[in-house]
C-alpha cells in the first residue's frame, strides 16, 4: 500500500474549488455589461457600480469572516459563501432594475465570497509551512482557471439562453458545486491528528502575533498601503477589458477570451511562481509582482488588436495570479498563523476600498472623456507606487 495522502493537498483542493466557483463567477461580469447597459439604459458607469460593490463587500468582509473562522472553522464559512454567491446569481437574473442587480449581485457574490475566501485561505496557510508558497499558489489557481472557464462559458450562455437564464443557470452551478467542495475544508491539521507538512511540533507555525499587535505593527501598516494603492487598478481590467476590445472593434467571443487570457496567465502566476517565491524569498517576489503589473497595465494602454491585447492579458494575468498566491503566505510569514485568518481578513480592507473605487472611477472617466487611456495609465502608475512600498517594507521585514 502506498503512502497515505497528506490531507493538506485535499484542503487545497477544496480551497481551489470554492476560489473557481466564487471568483470565476464574479469575473463573469465584463460578459454582461453589453446586456446590462441596453437593457436597463445605463452607462458604463453606473454598471461598473455593480461589479465595484460586489468587490468591496468580498475582500471587506473577510474581518468578519477571519474571525469568524479562526474561532468557528472555515468549513461553515465555505458552505455559506457559496451559497450565498449561487443566490445572488439566480436573482440578478430575475431582476428588473439595475438597482435591484446592485442588491443581489452585489451583495449575493459580495457577502458570498466574502464568507468563503478568507477562510479558506487561511486554513490553506496553517496545513503548511515549507511548502506554503506553492500550497497557497495551487489554492488560488482557482481564481485564474475560473477566469479562463467561465466568462467564455457565460457568453455561450448568453447566447444560447439570455443574460437572465445564464445567470440563474450560473447560481445554479455555483451553489452545487460550491456547497459540495467546501465541506472537505478542515481548519488544522491537529483535527486529523497530524502537522503541518515537513515541520516538526515546534516549527509547526502555531505561534505568532495577536490580530491586535499584528495590525499596530509598522510591517502591517506598509503592507497595507501596498495592497490599496495597487489595488485602485489593479481590478480595472475584469470590468472594462471586454468593452475596451468591443469599441475597438473586436467582436464579443474574441473579446470574452481576453479575460479567459488573464485567466490562462494567472493560472500560470499562481501554479508556478508561488513555489518559486519559497525559493527566492517572498518579500522580494512580491515586489516584483507589483512591477510587472504596472508594466503589463503600461502595454494595455497602447494596445489596440487582439493580439496586443491578448499578450498584454496574458502577462497582467501572471503578475496578477502571483500577487494574489503570494499575499497569505507573506501575511504568515510576519505574524504566524496563530490569527491568520483574522489578519488576512483586516489586510484585505484594503483591496476592498480599492476594488470599489478603481473600477467604478475607471469607468465614470470613460463616460467623460470617451476614452480608457487616463485611468489605464493611472492604474499602472498606482502599481510603480505600491512597488516602492513593497520595497521599505522588504528592508525592514522580520519574519514573526
Amino acid at each position: 500500500m502506498g503512502p497515505r495522502l497528506f490531507y493538506g493537498w485535499v484542503v487545497v483542493a477544496a480551497a481551489f474549488a470554492v476560489c473557481f466557483v466564487g471568483f470565476g463567477c464574479a469575473y463573469t461580469f465584463s460578459a454582461f455589461v453589453p446586456a446590462l447597459q441596453h437593457d436597463f439604459a445605463a452607462s458604463r458607469g453606473s454598471v461598473s457600480i455593480v461589479f465595484s460593490l460586489a468587490g468591496f463587500l468580498y475582500f471587506s468582509l473577510g474581518v468578519v469572516s477571519g474571525p469568524l473562522a479562526d474561532r468557528w472553522g472555515a468549513q461553515r464559512l465555505a458552505m455559506l459563501g457559496m451559497l450565498l454567491v449561487g443566490a445572488g446569481l439566480a436573482l440578478a437574473g430575475v431582476a428588473h432594475s439595475l438597482t435591484t442587480v446592485y442588491a443581489a449581485y452585489g451583495l449575493g457574490v459580495g457577502l458570498g465570497i466574502g464568507c468563503a475566501y478568507v477562510p479558506a485561505l487561511g486554513a490553506v496557510q496553517r496545513w503548511f509551512v515549507k511548502r506554503r508558497g506553492f500550497a497557497s499558489g495551487l489554492a488560488v489557481s482557482g481564481i485564474g482557471v475560473g477566469t479562463l472557464v467561465m466568462p467564455p462559458l457565460a457568453t455561450a450562455l448568453i447566447d444560447a439562453l439570455g443574460w437572465r437564464t445564464a445567470y440563474v443557470a450560473l447560481g445554479c452551478g455555483a451553489a452545487v458545486v460550491g456547497i459540495g467542495m467546501a465541506w472537505f475544508i478542515a481548519n488544522d491539521p491537529a483535527h486529523k491528528g497530524t502537522l503541518p507538512d515537513g515541520a516538526s511540533a515546534a516549527a509547526g507555525g502555531g505561534g505568532g502575533m495577536p490580530l491586535r499587535d499584528a495590525v499596530r505593527s509598522r510591517q502591517f501598516a506598509l503592507l497595507y498601503a501596498a495592497c490599496l494603492v495597487c489595488s485602485f487598478g489593479v481590478f480595472v481590467p475584469f470590468v472594462h477589458l471586454v468593452p475596451y476590445a468591443l469599441d475597438h472593434g473586436i467582436g464579443r467571443k474574441d473579446a470574452a477570451y481576453l479575460l479567459g487570457a488573464i485567466g490562462v496567465g494567472s493560472t500560470v502566476g499562481r501554479f508556478f511562481l508561488g513555489g518559486l517565491a519559497d525559493r527566492i524569498g517572498r518579500q522580494a517576489f512580491l515586489l516584483a509582482m507589483f512591477v510587472g503589473m504596472a508594466a503589463a497595465l503600461a502595454i494595455w494602454a497602447a494596445a489596440t488588436g487582439f493580439a496586443t491585447l491578448a499578450g498584454f492579458a496574458l502577462l497582467f494575468g501572471l503578475f496578477y495570479g502571483g500577487w494574489v498566491a503570494i499575499m497569505p503566505p507573506v501575511v504568515t510569514d510576519l505574524f504566524g498563523s496563530r490569527q491568520v485568518g483574522s489578519i488576512i481578513g483586516v489586510l484585505y480592507t484594503s483591496v476592498a476600498v480599492g476594488t470599489l473605487v478603481g473600477p467604478t472611477a475607471a469607468g465614470y472617466l470613460f463616460d467623460a472623456s470617451r476614452s480608457y487611456t487616463l485611468p489605464i495609465l493611472a492604474s499602472a502608475a498606482f502599481n510603480v507606487v505600491a512597488a516602492g512600498i513593497a520595497a521599505v517594507a522588504g528592508r525592514q521585514a522580520r519574519p514573526a
